[in-house]
């Protein structure tokens, strides 16, 4: 189980090394996602808190990235966290998100992406539930449920 001593120690240090790459230009990225799409995951854009459905949805299944199909994260590790943005505990592989030290703003967080195509998908924070205490607080539309 991953833990906040770990995720800093990616994003100071490096990542753990992804089961495979996927590398498109960006005219091809431009072409297979929407324009809402295109601004979260490839211009590390954030969507409005509340504007998805998915921050509700707490059906079983798993949820991939939009750009690459990549697992991410069990829906048994979902949780209301009550931000406007689907929440998770853990991923569903040390290797499937990369972590990314992010100043911008003003702020000091932990940017996730994902580690197989480099997909924005939100950040990480300490502040969540046990046992990992961790709040993955990700786009929805940089996810896709996959399986049920």
């Amino acid at each position: 189980m991953l833990n906040w001593n770990m995720i800093l120690q990616f994003a100071d240090h490096g990542n753990p090394v992804p089961a495979c790459t996927v590398t498109k230009t960006d005219a091809e990225w431009q072409k297979q996602l929407s324009d809402d799409q295109y601004y979260v995951t490839r211009r590390k854009g954030t969507e409005r808190p509340f504007s998805s459905a998915m921050c509700s949805l707490f059906e079983p299944g798993l949820y991939g990235c939009l750009c690459c199909d990549t697992l991410l994260f069990d829906a048994s590790e979902k949780f209301d966290s009550g931000t406007g943005w689907p929440s998770f505990t853990q991923p569903v592989a040390e290797n499937a998100i990369a972590y990314h030290a992010d100043r911008s703003y003003g702020m000091t967080r932990v940017e996730t992406t994902c580690n197989t195509c480099g997909a924005h998908l939100g950040h990480v924070f300490p502040d969540g539930p046990a046992p990992s205490g961790l709040r993955y607080c990700m786009n929805a539309v940089a996810l896709k449920k996959v399986k049920a």
